[in-house]
């Protein structure tokens, strides 16, 4: 019989997705294996290969839908089947007399209590019915955005600051011009393009502004003098064939100073900090969709080359939205670089659920103060964020302290 190809669940905590391309069309010959889809998901775009052998019949969502897990997305026919559409009209015969037979007669009162007691079934999804019972906010009225107007988490969150921005226009003066209503530098009419917001880039916002508005930040900075880095560095690319950039020196810098500083490597949840036992790196990749942070795993274990062709391999597959779920998912430190930029200093936002992020700026020539004498130096600007929950103050600079010092000395790095 005809198999129904669903919406698969390709990452953790996925609610949907939304079809980016079809690469077979209807009709088209399917071996097992055959990636005949790529979708669109909160993180990345993702092939997806088909189970059997077959003919892809009929497509029950185009080329930009937006489908819920588990809902389905087309046919997969076997030799000699014909197409039929899931939820169609088509319906198995023994389902007809069923269908057929008449519903007994009830009186108009009991008809009537019954219609009033049966509620009316909210869709919404699991996550968005959790949001909504722990914030206060009522499923009735709400207009979803998610597939066939289901409720997502998107719609919960905005009505709950709706509902929290009430009270403040309610004491506003009676002639105040109402916040929306009030002109903007940038007129609505001028010339403009819309470049709509993809799934990622949608997730991008909501888990930063939730890690801004949520995490209590809390920031150290430290300057780096890396000319005996930089030195290092010069002399190992020349011997060999791989070719290091600074940002491979601070991987594994951030990671050797994880292992001397475990404290750090850490995670909040409200009932425990989890102190993780593996150094695993997030690395921040700018791509066209937005930014994806791949992970280097164990990274305190491995040498700069192998971290160094790691990383390169990791922001490729990034670029190409051709990273798999176990390439971003976990990680307990990351690192964000803007150093190639020209950047000299900035602050980076935590990426939750960990506890820190350091933000890497350009390396430049200052003078320094050395045995009270002024000589030129390369310095590099760091500026580690810190979530104050999970990490004291303290801790974060025993961390910054151990890097500093490994950057500062990188034959350690070879240890």
């Amino acid at each position: 019989m005809p198999t129904t190809i669903m919406m698969p669940a390709l990452s953790a905590g996925m609610e949907e997705g939304t079809i980016a391309r079809w690469l077979k069309a209807a009709g088209d010959a399917v071996a097992k294996g055959d990636v005949i889809v790529e979708i669109e998901t909160d993180k990345a775009t993702m092939e997806y290969e088909a189970e059997a052998d077959g003919v892809l019949g009929a497509i029950v969502a185009a080329d930009g839908a937006t489908v819920p897990v588990n809902a389905p997305i087309a046919v997969l026919l076997a030799a000699g089947e014909s197409a039929s559409v899931p939820g169609g009209d088509a319906a198995p015969a023994a389902a007809a007399p069923a269908a057929a037979a008449p519903a007994p007669r009830a009186e108009p009162e009991v008809a009537e209590r019954r219609a009033e007691a049966r509620p009316t079934r909210i869709a919404a999804s699991p996550l968005a019915r959790r949001i909504a019972r722990d914030r206060g906010v009522a499923l009735e009225g709400l207009t979803g955005s998610g597939a066939r107007g289901r409720i997502v988490r998107v719609d919960v969150e905005q009505a709950s600051r709706t509902a929290m921005a009430a009270p403040v226009a309610a004491v506003a003066p009676p002639d105040a011009q109402p916040v929306a209503q009030r002109p903007t530098p940038q007129r609505p009419d001028a010339p403009h393009h819309a470049v709509p917001n993809s799934g990622v880039r949608k997730v991008i916002a909501r888990r930063l502004s939730e890690a801004k508005a949520t995490i209590p930040h809390f920031y150290l900075n430290a300057s780096c003098e890396i000319d005996a880095l930089l030195d290092l560095r010069k002399r190992l690319n020349a011997a060999g064939p791989h070719k290091l950039s600074i940002n491979d020196f601070v991987i594994k810098a951030a990671a050797i100073a994880l292992r001397q500083v475990p404290e750090a490597n850490a995670a909040w949840t409200d009932e425990a900090i989890l102190m993780f036992d593996d150094v695993d790196i997030s690395v921040a990749v700018a791509t066209d969709g937005g930014l994806i942070t791949p992970i280097v795993r164990q990274a305190d274990r491995k040498g700069l080359a192998t971290i160094s062709a790691e990383v390169r391999a990791l922001a490729e597959r990034a670029r190409d939205g051709k990273l798999q779920p176990g390439d971003y998912q976990g990680g307990g430190f990351t690192i964000s670089n803007l150093g190639m930029y020209g950047v000299e200093s900035f602050a980076a936002i935590i990426n939750p659920p960990q506890s820190c992020i350091l933000a890497v700026g350009a390396a430049e020539r200052r003078p320094v103060i050395r045995d009270d004498a002024c000589v030129p130096a390369t310095v590099m600007q760091c500026t580690l964020s810190v979530d104050h929950r999970s990490v004291d103050g303290a801790v974060g600079a025993r961390w910054l302290a151990a890097f500093k010092s490994l950057l500062e000395q990188p034959l350690q790095l070879m240890l």
